[in-house]
């Protein structure tokens, strides 16, 4: 579970980049971020995960306090952010086994999951090649692979399907499926429309830094009979026809 309590962050003297939002996102569920460029999405991901520091308001992770209590709450989640490119110079491999020692996984148990991981994104041939060879793709995977290693209960993604083939991008879906049917919490970023209608159990839309909307999809389309397309409806709410 990740609660969101009155949360605002501040750049410089007066850009409100996020402003007092405040958010439940339940166990048991996949839960959609959407919103225009520069909206705050991004901003609000950043501050749950502890990269940016929260100008005021509270975050929590099943509980624990990403201002208060960092490192535990940082054990309760992966985060795969939406830029792959990190760690260039280290083999696949080398990567894996890095984020592992991280996480204190032992040595036979993360053999194991690298070995299923890497099979179910089709990684396998690729792990002793260096990630600086890798498609932007390739570098996606093995960002989400590593992100998985621990298995963490909540899944906090970023854009997480961007530069996916269309196979692994099923297998991400259907993965975030099977977690949230665990019990377990996924909470991503999207702007594609069609995929928050499909996989999400709820939705919140952000613009401007303020949220506009939080429910189900049903509920997102009967905010106006009169608009046709969920395109559309996302245009009107967020003051961009």
């Amino acid at each position: 579970m990740i609660k969101i309590e009155n949360v605002s962050k501040t750049y410089g003297k007066d850009f409100v980049a996020v402003d007092h939002i405040n958010l439940e996102i339940k166990d048991g569920e996949i839960f959609g971020f959407l919103g225009p460029n520069g909206a705050g999405k991004t901003t609000t991901l950043k501050m749950i995960t502890g990269i940016t520091n929260i100008t005021s308001g509270e975050i929590f992770i099943n509980g624990k306090s990403i201002k208060t209590d960092d490192i535990a709450a940082k054990r309760e989640f992966g985060f795969v952010p939406d830029n792959p490119d990190v760690l260039l110079r280290l083999k696949g491999i080398e990567y894996l086994n890095f984020i592992a020692s991280i996480y204190g996984i032992t040595k036979e148990l993360r053999e194991k999951r690298i070995k299923d991981l890497a099979t179910r994104f089709e990684m396998t041939d690729a792990l002793g090649d260096k990630i600086q060879n890798y498609s932007h793709g390739m570098r996606q995977k093995m960002l989400v692979i590593g992100v998985l290693l621990h298995d963490p209960a909540v899944w906090i993604l970023d854009e997480p399907l961007t530069g996916l083939d269309p196979k692994s991008s099923f297998t991400l879906k259907e993965m975030m499926r099977e977690h949230a049917r665990s019990g377990k919490t996924v909470f991503f970023s999207t702007h594609v429309l069609e995929v928050a209608e499909k996989l999400c159990d709820r939705i919140a839309i952000i613009d401007k830094g303020k949220i506009i909307f939080v429910g189900t999809m049903e509920e997102l389309k009967k905010h106006s009979a009169s608009v046709q397309s969920l395109e559309s409806l996302f245009l009107e709410l967020t003051d961009h026809e």
